[in-house]
């Protein structure tokens, strides 16, 4: 894949990316960028400004109907052309100074769509030129946006709301009619892993590109430099320091690789997920690294397996690690865990708690540390004490596996029925693994007996079935994550990742 040198990037998961200098790449980077990303900046931006009217004449006094419908004519032939043209141009004043092509791109009837992976940052957008501005499936948040608003209505894509659930209900059926159009809809390009990574590996593929059933031309995308600076992810590298150091460059090199056109099996075409499946282990191999069950779930950073989400940055961990930096001794944190369970038990209170009883409960002095550990569990200022509880206590190993559920399946079994229904199942589950689960069908089949889920039954499967059993072991109370906080120090467990379809083995230390 890319060529790094050895201080290139610093890679825990596929989600983080960072980019590392020497001294000597720094000073030059200054240099060099000091005139440079000035320069390229306002050239960009100026044909950016050209671009801004031209894409709004594209549709200017269509109706509403007309707008729904593939543009033809001279709007088409004319003013495709000047952006295509000039979107080439932004991307060689960036510093893309040529972009190397491997392969055949296929025409429209061969594929309908072109599936593009790794997807690293903004500046992929460096392959539409040689896509002839495929149409793309882009936020519906876009439009607003001056310039990228109205590129967004030129290229005709397919707008989704990442907030709203029928607005993507609505996107997969505009997708699905313009993939399955016969050549009426111009071919479409879309970065099925749904959110950047590093390139380290390629995380799970999402099934919008395949639900149509339709052929797909994978397309590689490289960018074979010695500084990786293009890449912008989850955490690591802000936008402002990749386009800094990228514009810093003399140039910046990038490949576009055309594969074979995958024409997918009868049971690919029934089966979505098996489809994007075998499409990601092809790119993989192709690439040279690994395909895994990574996904990014609203805005959190998971593996998948048994149906379960299990958050690759561990709250428990962050928790424990800033009950430490705030002066709380072991013997103190043992302490806030009881009065946190005993508040949970009582059912005065309930279990919801704000970021001021929070901080009284731990014995906080500091609001603001509150307020980040109800962020880790929550996207408010409110948060569930038993997800804190839980997590935390089994991550210290203050108690057992076995007495931790029993204590889970009590808090949530609110009736005393003795068993949970599928309904309560992600409830516990989340608490558990302190990340809301969505799909544990798999794991209450399992364990449930004639539609009775109970603690013993829960407690068998999550100890004896073999991926359930990794859950437990790497993610609720990794073995040797330690029975106590030394000298009320946070464990740190160190991760590092292996390829066996990426489960994370932990190393634990004390820091």
């Amino acid at each position: 894949m890319e060529r790094n040198d050895c201080h290139s990037a610093t890679r825990t998961h596929p989600f983080f990316h960072e980019l590392k200098l020497t001294r000597a790449q720094r000073i030059r980077g200054i240099i060099q960028g000091s005139i440079l990303f000035p320069l390229r900046i306002t050239l960009t931006a100026l044909i950016f400004l050209i671009m801004w009217p031209l894409a709004r004449l594209r549709s200017a006094g269509l109706s509403e109907e007309e707008r729904s419908r593939p543009i033809k004519g001279w709007r088409h032939w004319l003013l495709h052309s000047i952006i295509l043209l000039l979107s080439r141009g932004a991307f060689f004043c960036m510093g893309f100074l040529w972009v190397k092509v491997k392969g055949r791109k296929a025409d429209l009837k061969e594929a309908p769509v072109l599936v593009v992976a790794p997807h690293s940052g903004f500046l992929d957008m460096v392959v539409l030129p040689k896509t002839q501005l495929a149409t793309v499936v882009s936020r519906s948040e876009n439009n607003s946006l001056p310039v990228i608003g109205a590129l967004m209505e030129f290229n005709q894509s397919v707008q989704v709301s990442r907030k709203d659930p029928e607005s993507r209900k609505k996107a997969v059926a505009q997708v699905t009619e313009r993939l399955t159009s016969g050549g009426y809809w111009p071919q479409m390009l879309m970065f099925p892993e749904g959110t950047t990574t590093n390139g380290s590996v390629l995380i799970k593929f999402k099934p919008g590109a395949f639900l149509a059933g339709v052929p797909v031309q994978p397309v590689l995308l490289r960018y074979p430099n010695k500084l990786d600076t293009v890449r912008w992810t989850y955490k690591g590298t802000s936008w402002f320091e990749t386009l800094w150091h990228t514009t810093s460059q003399f140039y910046t090199n990038s490949t576009v690789e055309f594969m074979p056109v995958y024409n997918p099996s009868e049971e690919e075409k029934n089966d979505p997920n098996l489809y994007a499946d075998n499409v990601q282990k092809l790119m993989a191999k192709a690439l040279g690294v690994p395909a895994t069950d990574y996904v990014m779930e609203g805005r959190v950073p998971v593996n998948k397996l048994g149906g379960l989400s299990l958050p690759l940055e561990s709250p428990a961990r962050e928790t424990l690690s800033l009950l430490h930096r705030n002066g709380l001794e072991s013997h103190e944190v043992e302490a806030a865990l009881d009065r946190m369970i005993g508040r949970c038990q009582s059912g005065v209170q309930g279990s919801k708690a704000s970021a001021e009883e929070l901080a009284s409960i731990l014995g906080l002095t500091d609001r603001q540390t509150a307020v980040t550990i109800c962020g880790l569990y929550s996207k408010d200022e409110t948060v569930d004490l038993r997800q804190i509880y839980l997590t935390v206590a089994a991550l210290s190993g203050v108690v057992s596996f076995k007495s931790l559920l029993h204590t889970a399946f009590t808090l949530f079994d609110g009736e005393g029925r003795g068993s949970l229904s599928a309904e309560e199942l992600p409830g516990l589950m989340g608490a558990l693994l302190g990340i809301p689960q969505h799909h544990t069908a798999e794991l209450y089949t399992q364990a449930s007996d004639q539609g009775q889920l109970t603690e013993e039954n829960l407690l068998r499967v999550l100890t004896t079935h073999s991926a359930y059993q990794r859950v437990v072991n790497e993610y609720i109370q990794p073995k040797g994550a330690g029975s106590q906080l030394a000298n009320g120090k946070a464990v740190n467990n160190n991760r590092s990742m292996h390829n066996s379809n990426e489960s994370l083995h932990c190393s634990k230390k004390f820091e």
